[in-house]
């Protein structure tokens, strides 16, 4: 047994590496952090209460998605200390996991932004239009 291993032998006889307990012990930290990011989001959006009906889900959209990031950073890392040795199936888990993050975002978004159409509302009545560089913009 080499300096790098814990002296745990699980019930099929192999052993848990140092690096793997450290990321697992992290992923939990992260993972519980995430979950007492997310639990006071109600008090938090409710202590904006004198703000519009938007920006009160803009905060809730922000405190979700936080936790979903540290929630999302956690199961990578787990996904990494359990398949620790073999990289094709490590980058294969991590493409899936980091699609299913980007659809969880993109469902939050959908339930607390603002309506699609509001967009090209916002960027039309903008103050301001896209140009090249710098000495070429103009302020409208």
């Amino acid at each position: 047994m080499g300096l790098s291993t814990l002296g745990l032998a699980g019930i099929a006889g192999h052993h848990i590496g140092v690096s793997a307990v450290l990321a697992y012990v992290a992923a939990g930290v992260v993972a519980l952090w995430g979950v007492a990011h997310v639990l006071p989001t109600a008090r938090v959006v409710h202590g904006f209460n004198d703000t519009s009906r938007d920006n009160r889900l803009v905060i809730a959209q922000e405190w979700i998605a936080e936790a979903m990031t540290m929630w999302f950073v956690a199961a990578v890392a787990v996904i990494a200390a359990a398949l620790g040795g073999s990289h094709q199936v490590l980058a294969d888990w991590v493409y899936r996991a980091s699609a299913i993050m980007l659809i969880a975002l993109a469902a939050l978004t959908a339930v607390t932004g603002r309506a699609p159409g509001h967009l090209l509302q916002d960027l039309s009545g903008s103050t301001w239009r896209f140009c090249g560089p710098a000495p070429r913009c103009q302020w409208v």
